[in-house]
C-alpha cells in the first residue's frame, strides 16, 4: 500500500512551478478556499455538493478477503471528476445488508477508506479529497463500533460532562477508522411519544436538550467557538446536528407528517438546542424532513438563511436529509428546479438526491445564481481544509488520545483494543447513569439479603439485541450483557437465579406464561423485563431513505415505526398481570425507546430506556443495590396515549382534566427515585441570575439527586408556560451530608417578576415554595 499521510502535491523546488495557494498549508484558509474555487468548473463545483451513493455500494470483498472498488464508484467519480462526499462507507445494518461477512471492521475500515480516497484523488483534476460522512447516533454505526445508550437514555442521565466524554470517544473511533463527518441526532424534541424516533431525542425539554447538545459538540469537535479557520484535531470529528427544525412536532406522532407549528412554539421549544449547538461551534446542521407553516425545511430560506446564517451567524455546512431535496419537486414541479430552490434556500450538500446533480444546468438556465453555488462549494471546501484532508487525505494512525477517558489496559497497546476497552467502560457508565427508578413504595428494591431465589422473566431478560436501539450495526456473538447474565454474575453467592421468557415481545401468544407463573410463584422476587425493540432484521422492508416501511420483525420503535397506542404487546400485559397475581414481590424493568404506558401494579418499576450492550450490568447493579438509581425522566410518562400531550411545560391555562381519566402524567418530567431520601431547603436568590439551595441526604445510603431550577413567568407579553427548566445540577451526597448548591440561570426575553422554584422534578417544582425575582417594569394593558 502507498504510505499514509502523503501530501497531495510535492513542495515547490527551484526548477518546478510554484505550489498553488490552495495547496499551501501556510496560506490563510480564506485564501486557499478562494484560490481553489477560482480553478473549478461548474461541473466540478456541482460534484462537491453531491453525495449520491450509498457508501456500501462503493466496495466489495474479494475472495482473498480484501476490498475492491466497484463500477458504481468509478461511474460516480467519473460523472463529476471526483467526489464531494460519500455517505455510509462503513454503515452496517439490515438495510445496507452489511454484516461481519462482507463489511469493514475495526481492523480494516481505515484501509478501505484510504483505498476509496486514493481513487477519488486520482479522478480529481485538482486532487480534491472526499468527505466520508458516517452515522454516529449513539456511537459509530459500524462493525465493531462502540454502541452507547440512545439519546433518550442520555437525557435520563442529566449529566452533560459524562456525555461529553462519551462523545469524544465516539469521535476518536470515527476518525481512527477513516471517517470524517459525524451525523448525530440532537435537535429533535420529544413532544409526542408515539413517534418512533422518540429514542433519538434527549427529551421533551429544550433546556435539557440544549445542554446535552453543547456537550456533544464539545466532546466530538473539541472546540467551543464558531468557525475561525481552526483545524480539527486528528481524533476529533465535525458534527452534523440533526434535524433542523421542529421534526418532533409532527401531528399524531407520525414520521414526516405535517406539523402544526407556530413561530412561538418553534422558537421556544424546537430551536434552543440548535442555537446552543451553533454557539458551541457545530460544524454543520441537517435540515429536517418536516415543514414549518407549509414550507419544507430543506427549501425554507427563512429558516436556513435568514435565521441560521444571518441572525445566528452560522458559518458552517447545511446538509439535506436523504432524498429531501427531490421531495421539493412536489412544490416546484420538477427535480431540477427543486435542486435550485434548495440551494437558494441554504442547502449546501444533498443526500442521494437527483435534484442537486443538475445544479450546473440550473445555473446555466438562470434558476439559481452561480454566486449561490460558489457560496455552498466554499463551505464544503472550507470544512475539508479544516479537517486537513489536502495535507493528509488518508487516515492518520497515531497514539490513543488521552481525552477519550480511561487509561489503557496494562500491557495492551493495540489501538483498536484500547479504544474498545475505553468505549465499553464509557457505555456502561452512561447506562448506569440512565437507569431510573420510578416506583418503589414498599422498598422491594434494592434486593434484601433474604432474597435467595430470583425469577428473571420476560422477553427482554436473556437477550441484548433489544437493548441497542435503532441505527445500530450488527454485533459480534457474545457482545454485551443481558439482565439475566448480569444477575447470575453479580447476585450474592448462593442466590438461585431462574429464568423463563414467558411471552413474546409482540403479539398475543401466551403459551409461555404458565411456566413463568410457576417460576414466579416459587421465587422470593420476580424481575420482569418488558419493553419494546428497535432491532431490525433482514426481513424488514425499507423505504429508499432507510426508514422501516413494513415491519415484519419484533420492531416496535425506530424510524418509520410509529404507534397509535403506548401499551406494550398484549402478551406482555398478560404476563405482567399473571406474575403480579402470584403475590410474589415483583420488580418491572422496562427496556424501551419511548415511554410506554405501564400500570403501576408491580411493587417496583424502573426504566433503562435502550441502555446499550452492557446495560444488563447497569440494571443488575441497581436491582442488587450495588449502585444507586441515578436517572431522572427526560420525558413525562403518560397513563395512556389518550392523554397526549402530557409534557410539563404546557401553557399556563386552566388545564382541564378528563371525566374518565386524570390529565396528569403518571410520572412527571424530572422524576426519579433513589435508595435514600433528600431534603431541599428554602432557595435564596444570588445576584440577578442565580439561586442557591441547601440539599441534605436524610437517608442511610449514598445517593445522587438532580437539583432542578424552574421559572414561572408572572408578567409576559404572551401567554406564559406553566414552568420552564432553566438550570440543573447533579449532586452526590453521603448519608447525613449537607451541601449548598449554587446555580446560575438565564431568563431570556423576560420582563416583570418571575418565580424561581427549586425541586427534584417538575411536579415537585409546581408545589414548591417560590422565590420571586423582579426583572424590572412589567407590561401593562
Amino acid at each position: 500500500m502507498p504510505p499514509q499521510d502523503q501530501p497531495v502535491a510535492p513542495a515547490a523546488t527551484p526548477t518546478s512551478p510554484a505550489r498553488p495557494p490552495y495547496l499551501d498549508p501556510a496560506a490563510p484558509l480564506d485564501t486557499r478556499v478562494a484560490d481553489l474555487l477560482s480553478r473549478m468548473t461548474l461541473r466540478e463545483k456541482t460534484g462537491q455538493l453531491n453525495q449520491r451513493m450509498y457508501g456500501w455500494d462503493a466496495y466489495r470483498r474479494t475472495p482473498a478477503g480484501d476490498f475492491a472498488l466497484t463500477d458504481a464508484l468509478y461511474a460516480e467519480t467519473e460523472r463529476f471528476a471526483g467526489l464531494g462526499a460519500l455517505y455510509g462507507l462503513m454503515r452496517a445494518d439490515a438495510w445496507s445488508g452489511v454484516d461481519h461477512g462482507v463489511g469493514p471492521g475495526a481492523a480494516d475500515s481505515a484501509d478501505l477508506a484510504d483505498l476509496v480516497q486514493r481513487h477519488v484523488l486520482e479522478r480529481s483534476r485538482l486532487r480534491i479529497p472526499a468527505l466520508f460522512v458516517e452515522e454516529v447516533p449513539h456511537g459509530h454505526m459500524a462493525l465493531d463500533g462502540t454502541v452507547l445508550p440512545v439519546n433518550l437514555a442520555v437525557g435520563a442521565t442529566w449529566d452533560p460532562a459524562l456525555y461529553e466524554r462519551a462523545a469524544a470517544h465516539a469521535a476518536a473511533e470515527l476518525r481512527a477508522r477513516g471517517g470524517h463527518l459525524a451525523l448525530v441526532s440532537a435537535l429533535d424534541i420529544a413532544r409526542d411519544p408515539r413517534w418512533g424516533r422518540t429514542e433519538e431525542c434527549f427529551g421533551e425539554d429544550p433546556y435539557l436538550a440544549a445542554r446535552l447538545t453543547e456537550a456533544l459538540v464539545r466532546g466530538m469537535q473539541g472546540t467551543k467557538t464558531q468557525d475561525t479557520g481552526e483545524s480539527f484535531a486528528a481524533d476529533r470529528a465535525p458534527v452534523v446536528l440533526k434535524h433542523f427544525a421542529g421534526q418532533g412536532a409532527t401531528v399524531g406522532g407520525r414520521n414526516s407528517a405535517e406539523s402544526e407549528l407556530g413561530l412561538r412554539e418553534l422558537h421556544e421549544i424546537h430551536l434552543p438546542a440548535a442555537h446552543a449547538g451553533v454557539r458551541a461551534g457545530a460544524a454543520a446542521v441537517m435540515a429536517a424532513y418536516n415543514e414549518v407553516d407549509g414550507v419544507p425545511c430543506s427549501g425554507n430560506r427563512a429558516l436556513l438563511t435568514a435565521l441560521l446564517r444571518d441572525r445566528w451567524g452560522f458559518q458552517g455546512l447545511v446538509m439535506a436529509d436523504g432524498l429531501a431535496v427531490d421531495r421539493l419537486a412536489r412544490i416546484t414541479g420538477d427535480k431540477v428546479s427543486a435542486g435550485a430552490l434548495a440551494l437558494d434556500a441554504g442547502i449546501d450538500l444533498s443526500l442521494w438526491d437527483e435534484g442537486f446533480t443538475h445544479l450546473e444546468e440550473a445555473v446555466e438556465s438562470g434558476l439559481v445564481s452561480e454566486a449561490a453555488l460558489d457560496a455552498a462549494v466554499a463551505r464544503v471546501l472550507r470544512l475539508k481544509f479544516r479537517l486537513g484532508l489536502f495535507e493528509h487525505p488518508c487516515t492518520r494512525r497515531g497514539p490513543i488520545p488521552e481525552h477519550t477517558g480511561r487509561a489503557p489496559i496494562p500491557g495492551q497497546t493495540d489501538r483498536s483494543s484500547v479504544l474498545e476497552h475505553t468505549g465499553r467502560a464509557l457505555s456502561t457508565d452512561l447506562a448506569r447513569a440512565c437507569v431510573t427508578l420510578l416506583h418503589n413504595p414498599t422498598g422491594v428494591l434494592p434486593l434484601a439479603p433474604s432474597v435467595r431465589r430470583i425469577a428473571v422473566l420476560g422477553p427482554h431478560a436473556d437477550i441484548t439485541a433489544h437493548q441497542l436501539g435503532d441505527y445500530t450495526a450488527p454485533q459480534r456473538p457474545g457482545t454485551g450483557v443481558s439482565v439475566l447474565d448480569a444477575l447470575r454474575e453479580l447476585a450474592p453467592l448462593g442466590t438461585d437465579v431462574r429464568h423463563s421468557r414467558g411471552a413474546a415481545l409482540t403479539g398475543g401468544d401466551r403459551t409461555g406464561i404458565p411456566a413463568a407463573i410457576a417460576e414466579a410463584a416459587a421465587a422470593d422476587l420476580a424481575v420482569l423485563v418488558l419493553g419494546g425493540s428497535s432491532a431490525r432484521t433482514p426481513d424488514t422492508e425499507f423505504d429508499a431513505n432507510g426508514a422501516a416501511r413494513t415491519v415484519v420483525s419484533e420492531m416496535t420503535c425506530g424510524e418509520g415505526v410509529d404507534l397509535a397506542g403506548l401499551r406494550l404487546g398484549e402478551a406482555q400485559h398478560a404476563l405482567l398481570d399473571a406474575v403480579v397475581a402470584t403475590g410474589t414481590p415483583t420488580a418491572v424493568v422496562l427496556i424501551q425507546g419511548r415511554p410506554h404506558a405501564v400500570p403501576a401494579t408491580a411493587d417496583a418499576l424502573l426504566t433503562a430506556w435502550y441502555p446499550g450492550p452492557w446495560g444488563g450490568t447497569a440494571i443488575a447493579e441497581v436491582l442488587l443495590g450495588l449502585t444507586e438509581p441515578m436517572g431522572r425522566l427526560p420525558v413525562s410518562v403518560p397513563r395512556s396515549a389518550a392523554q397526549l400531550p402530557v409534557y410539563y411545560n404546557h401553557k399556563d391555562t386552566e388545564y382541564g382534566s378528563y371525566v374518565d381519566e386524570s390529565a396528569e402524567p403518571l410520572h412527571s418530567f424530572g422524576h426519579g427515585l433513589s435508595y435514600t431520601s433528600f431534603a431541599y431547603g428554602t432557595p435564596r436568590l444570588v445576584g440577578a441570575a442565580g439561586v442557591e439551595v441547601e440539599v441534605a441526604n436524610t437517608g442511610e445510603r449514598h445517593g445522587r439527586t438532580v437539583v432542578q431550577v424552574y421559572l414561572r413567568r408572572l408578567i409576559t407579553p404572551v401567554w406564559p408556560r406553566t414552568l420552564e427548566l432553566c438550570a440543573f445540577e447533579g449532586v452526590g451526597l453521603a448519608p447525613g451530608e449537607r451541601r449548598t448548591v449554587s446555580l446560575s440561570f438565564e431568563v431570556p426575553d423576560a420582563v416583570g417578576a418571575v418565580e424561581i422554584r427549586v425541586a427534584g422534578s417538575a411536579r415537585g417544582a409546581r408545589d414548591a415554595v417560590p422565590v420571586v425575582l423582579d426583572l424590572g417594569p412589567g407590561l401593562r394593558a
